[in-house]
């Protein structure tokens, strides 16, 4: 099977986490999620593109020198806030009713309601998703699964659909844009976590799903397996700390940092951490304040019973609040504060659990922070791209340039003289030189010759006498040279008498 890779950015009002996941088939493996503090963005929504695309880059490099990747295009989840919900219906009439209904007409069938849903402002509003709601033929009225297989002459759906800002569209893929990368898909979220905490039988018989962030909280509504409710308020853990921050006179970072630390509701149920006090030391003004841990508790208690009166009044405007069999999950960031899920149980008379994302949905390699309640929204956006067979967001993976090989050290004794045999070439040049030295051949012009003028031989001279009787000596032997000499000495005596 291919091997592909998912990237997936989930813009938060106070954190940008980036999640990095191999797929193949339908094995997801997290293999990359880190977090890191963002700007330009508000109430989960992107205000400031040019801000918030720093962030976004910084934490793409990130990620492409550890996992040696080049990340061309990210999912990005689309804004809770701002959203409504409407409901849509299409109905198309089949040629041939013989043959069964298959899943291409149920994605046609989706197509037709959102394209015909009227906006009432085309220039301002976008339809962020849409979640299929019931389904209905000649004989059947159920789900997707109901219907799909069957026979017959039309086919209805029924879809609950969410419209958000198209400015708040534009404004990410102009961050997008300004930090290199390009907008793989845009999802609607809360669809997408609750895939990712909520278990098969919670969706079957009825779940809110509560979902605390930093500049939003939002309350999903599943029964029958279907996501039947969506909405949310402008308040989340942001706001806990903005109360911390004018209470205590502090800066955010100390507000947020003593929030993560020692941040709990009920300070009636702390017991023994309710006496403790926290020294804050001014290292500038050389001054410390004491913060008794049992106000810090009250500050955040307030602030946590208004956010939950909220989204009981939202749960009961849903119609469902009498068939919620499973209670209250609740996730997001928000979910850390200790004592909150056993407030939302006191006041709400539900059983609560925190979300944390499944493990049996997908694994993970050493990814620290994936299996914690914040990261549910990376993990549903993971788990919602993966569906799409032809979705890759990385080109391939960058391998580093080998390093040079060293040259061998010859040694003395290793030094050996190659004698080629007679009409081997094979010992002097290589297989591949061949083909060069050919080249180079063709290369060569021949020179012009000149005609050069041959040259006499010196003319022979003939030796000194007595170099011819030295000669003659060895030639010879010394009895031939004296009797010459003694011929020529009895000549000159007959002559002289």
């Amino acid at each position: 099977m291919q091997e592909r890779y998912i990237a997936t950015v989930d813009l938060g009002t106070s954190k940008l986490a980036l999640c990095v996941a191999k797929v193949v088939g339908e094995n997801v493996q997290i293999i990359y999620y880190k977090e890191r503090p963002s700007v330009g963005i508000r109430y989960n929504s992107v205000y400031n593109p040019k801000k918030a695309a720093g962030p976004l880059r910084a934490a793409i490099a990130e990620a492409e020198d550890e996992l040696q990747i080049k990340i061309l295009q990210v999912v990005v989840g689309l804004p809770r806030y701002n959203v409504r919900q409407e409901t849509a219906s299409a109905k198309i009439d089949r040629s041939d009713s013989s043959t069964l209904i298959e899943d291409e007409e149920i994605s046609n069938l989706k197509n037709m309601a959102l394209d015909s849903y009227p906006l009432t402002d085309g220039n301002k509003e976008l339809i962020y998703g849409a979640v299929p709601q019931s389904f209905s033929t000649d004989d059947v009225i159920g789900g997707e699964e109901d219907v799909v297989g069957t026979s017959s002459d039309s086919l209805t759906g029924n879809f609950k659909i969410f419209v958000g800002k198209k400015k708040a569209v534009s404004n990410i893929d102009i961050m997008l844009n300004d930090a290199g990368v390009a907008l793989a898909q845009a999802i609607f979220p809360p669809a997408a976590v609750g895939e990712a905490v909520l278990k098969t039988d919670e969706m079957a018989n009825g779940v809110a799903l509560l979902e605390m962030g930093a500049g939003v909280t939002s309350v999903s509504i599943y029964q029958g397996g279907i996501m039947r409710y969506f909405a949310y308020i402008p308040f989340g853990g942001k706001s806990i700390t903005t109360d911390i921050r004018l209470e205590c006179a502090f800066d955010d970072n100390l507000a947020e940092n003593i929030k993560l630390a020692f941040g709990a509701c009920m300070p009636e149920k702390l017991q023994t951490m309710a006496d403790k006090v926290l020294q804050i030391n001014d290292e500038e003004n050389g001054t410390y304040e004491n913060l008794p841990v049992k106000y810090l508790s009250e500050i955040i208690t307030s602030r946590c019973r208004e956010i939950i009166n909220a989204m009981l009044f939202l749960i009961q405007e849903s119609g469902f609040a009498d068939r919620l069999r499973c209670g209250i999950v609740l996730t997001g960031g928000g979910a850390n504060l200790v004592n909150l899920g056993n407030m939302i149980k006191e006041m709400s008379g539900y059983n609560v659990r925190i979300g944390f994302p499944l493990a049996s949905r997908f694994s993970s390699d050493g990814c620290p922070g994936i299996g914690e309640a914040e990261a549910s929204t990376s993990v549903g956006l993971v788990l919602e791209a993966a569906t799409d067979p032809y979705l890759n967001c990385i080109e391939e993976a960058v391998k580093p340039e080998p390093e040079p090989e060293p040259e061998p050290v010859v040694t003395a004794t290793e030094e050996k003289e190659v004698k080629p045999e007679p009409g081997d070439l094979g010992t002097l040049f290589k297989t591949e030189d061949f083909g060069k030295v050919e080249k180079k051949i063709k290369k060569i012009q021949p020179r012009k010759t000149e005609k050069v003028k041959p040259v006499k031989p010196p003319k022979e001279s003939k030796p000194p006498i007595i170099w011819t009787k030295i000669g003659k000596i060895f030639n010879e032997g010394f009895d031939g040279l004296f009797g010459d000499i003694y011929d020529e000495m009895g000549d000159n005596k007959e002559g002289e008498q």
